[in-house]
């Protein structure tokens, strides 16, 4: 397959090398406007306030046909976006690609809730696939199950609800989705993730994502499945089905990340009276994700990771296990992964370091991608001391540019 035959060699990584500090690496490929416009774009979104109001405001804006869209587009769409199509996103995979920084194109539309919205995700999907294919720039797809189907089905699915014929009609035109997707992906030689979602919707997604495995990842680890370790229970289920497809004979792909649905699965499980899925604080989530990361680099025989973290502790620790095993830094099984327009210090002093890295680059159109955009923002003041340290980063180097 294509990803495992353009690695190049190189020599083990020396970790003392990398710093996550130097700026004049992780804002190299920023012109002085670009550096200043991401400053004073993370100054609003480090104030709760603004972040807490702009949604309801905007979409205030949106209903009485407001210009707001061109302002949206210039500013907080322009600096975490690509693009409007995977047309748009093409200069940030060449800028990126200039700096070792691989692209993820994510087709990021939520809220659609019809058959033909399901069948247009599914073929722009398949799309990025065809885009990445025999281009070292794109080496993964990614996508979300809930693009492809109704989140009351797949809720009905988990409670283990009878469907009426109709639903199970349109549960399999979902699984076909997802097959179609994953068979493009075998076919290029591209892996594809599938994203994790709320636990109320995860496990139909776990068990099609890991049926996936089985019929793709006998050759190459093709289908990655997503696994949240800020739920107390997924490191135990990461080591589960490491054993399976160590019994089965396949290889398992995982994204390992801390998860993006904290408040609101301790709300709803608050207001529903069940056990909270999530660990009990975040050094109980700190501890599981060292102990995932470090489950996968002793594994790699049977399981090609992804590293989702904007932790500078969680990738020092990851790089620090590759030199302790003698693993080199461009091992094709092993990726570090951020979010376009964020963590820069650690992606692209990775890079410079020869460390696989690929960024998360969402695109589409702008009034579709606001959620994920408010999500983002909401998500990032939430993060203690993130803002402050991407604006402190940001500062530095503007003292060192004298600009």
């Amino acid at each position: 397959m294509y990803l495992w035959g353009m690695i190049e060699s190189r020599p083990i990584n020396k970790p003392s090398a990398l710093s996550f500090d130097n700026t004049e690496i992780a804002f190299s490929h920023m012109s002085d406007s670009e550096l200043k416009k991401a400053y004073w774009l993370f100054k609003v979104i480090n104030v709760n306030f603004l972040v807490k109001i702009g949604p309801p405001i905007t979409n205030f804006a949106l209903k009485l046909g407001l210009p707001i869209v061109g302002i949206i587009r210039k500013t907080i769409f322009s600096h975490f976006c690509g693009g409007e199509s995977i047309k748009d996103c093409e200069n940030t995979i060449n800028q990126l690609a200039n700096y070792k920084v691989g692209t993820i194109l994510d087709y990021s539309i939520e809220g659609e809730n019809n058959e033909k919205a399901f069948d247009e995700t599914c073929h722009e999907i398949i799309s990025t696939i065809n885009r990445a294919t025999k281009d070292h720039k794109v080496p993964f797809s990614v996508f979300k199950v809930t693009g492809l189907a109704r989140l009351e089905l797949l809720e009905k699915i988990q409670r283990g609800d009878q469907l009426s014929e109709k639903e199970n009609l349109e549960w399999l035109r979902v699984q076909s989705r997802v097959d179609m997707i994953c068979h493009a992906a075998f076919q290029a030689g591209i892996p594809v993730m599938i994203d994790a979602e709320e636990t109320w919707i995860q496990d139909p997604i776990d068990n099609m994502t890991i049926d996936m495995m089985k019929k793709y990842n006998r050759i190459d680890p093709i289908v990655y499945n997503t696994y949240q370790i800020y739920r107390h229970d997924r490191l135990a289920f990461l080591k589960e089905n490491a054993q399976e497809a160590e019994e089965n004979n396949y290889y398992l792909g995982a994204k390992l990340v801390r998860g993006a649905y904290m408040e609101k699965e301790r709300e709803r499980a608050a207001e529903m009276g069940y056990e909270s899925p999530i660990q009990p604080d975040k050094a109980a989530t700190d501890c599981d994700y060292d102990e995932a990361v470090k489950f996968c680099v002793e594994h790699l025989h049977r399981i090609a990771f992804v590293a989702g973290t904007h932790n500078e502790n969680s990738c020092r620790n990851l790089v620090n296990l590759l030199e302790e095993h003698n693993i080199e830094g461009q091992n094709p099984k092993v990726y570090f992964s951020q979010l376009l327009g964020m963590s820069d210090n650690l992606s692209f002093n990775l890079s410079h370091a020869n460390y696989n890295v690929v960024k998360y680059v969402p695109y589409g159109p702008v009034k579709s991608v606001l959620p994920y955009l408010f999500r983002r923002a909401q998500e990032n003041t939430a993060i203690a001391g993130q803002m402050g340290r991407e604006l402190g980063l940001i500062v530095k180097e503007k003292q060192r540019r004298r600009i």
